[in-house]
């Protein structure tokens, strides 16, 4: 397997392959690199969507000019309980951030979430995420600031006075009720510019269209939170996941 940093050649094969859909293994596996060296070099690059071969190369070519003889060293992954493949860990870590960030999320926001996630105990504090993810403690505050506010994360006290950020079973259930509300609240200021444009016009007919839609959609993510909520809490077993399955006659 080769070493070293990617060729100009590979960053354009990369590029390539992620214009034609392929996952960050299936790049990989063609040029014979580890996944999570396309992950890295995807993620400090501009993302799925906003890689740029010749961009992404010239930006790592400033880097190792700007970089001193005494950089640390590169992330080394930390050792897992329960016999895990320490590497395998980090990688997966690695590609569920981009997964988040081509969901949407910012990408640090989406790096703190999935090392949250992924620790057994769901709970670290701001040091020990900057050292497993080697960025700053300033990065880690505006990172918990915005899951926080889209209530992804909870702030608890632990024995020794410092703050620990907290993923649980009820997380994701809690994000989607924000979003739920902050749809509504985009319903109803939409159904505003139906009175303001006038009712019957094209404009306002394009308003209430919209606020139709969102408001069904709203009604249904609603709903569907509420009858998956159980889904979320580890002891459910695979039985009561597909309990809750939608029937589809």
């Amino acid at each position: 397997m080769p070493g070293g940093r990617l060729t100009q050649q590979e960053r354009q094969q990369i590029a390539l392959g992620l214009a034609d859909g392929l996952a960050y293994a299936e790049i990989a596996r063609r040029l014979d690199r580890p996944t999570s060296t396309i992950t890295r070099e995807v993620m400090r690059n501009g993302g799925p969507t906003g890689y740029r071969a010749d961009l992404a190369h010239r930006a790592t070519e400033r880097r190792a000019h700007r970089r001193k003889p005494s950089a640390p060293r590169e992330r080394q992954a930390p050792e897992q309980p329960y016999g895990r493949d320490a590497e395998a860990v980090r990688e997966f870590e690695e590609v569920y951030a981009v997964a988040m960030m081509a969901s949407g999320m910012p990408l640090m926001m989406g790096r703190v979430l999935a090392c949250l996630t992924i620790s057994d105990s769901g709970s670290l504090t701001a040091q020990e995420l900057a050292q497993r993810l080697q960025v700053s403690p300033a990065s880690i505050s505006k990172a918990i600031a915005f899951l926080d506010s889209q209530g992804m994360v909870r702030r608890e006290r632990d024995e020794r006075r410092r703050e620990r950020y907290i993923v649980d079973d009820e997380i994701w259930y809690q994000a989607m009720m924000v979003s739920v509300r902050s749809t509504a609240q985009l319903v109803e200021t939409t159904r505003q510019g139906v009175d303001v444009l006038g009712a019957g016009t094209p404009a306002a007919a394009r308003l209430e269209g919209v606020a139709r839609f969102l408001d069904f959609v709203s009604e249904g993510m609603a709903r569907a939170a509420e009858q998956a909520r159980d889904v979320l809490r580890t002891s459910s077993g695979p039985q009561d996941a597909a309990d809750l399955k939608p029937d589809r006659g």
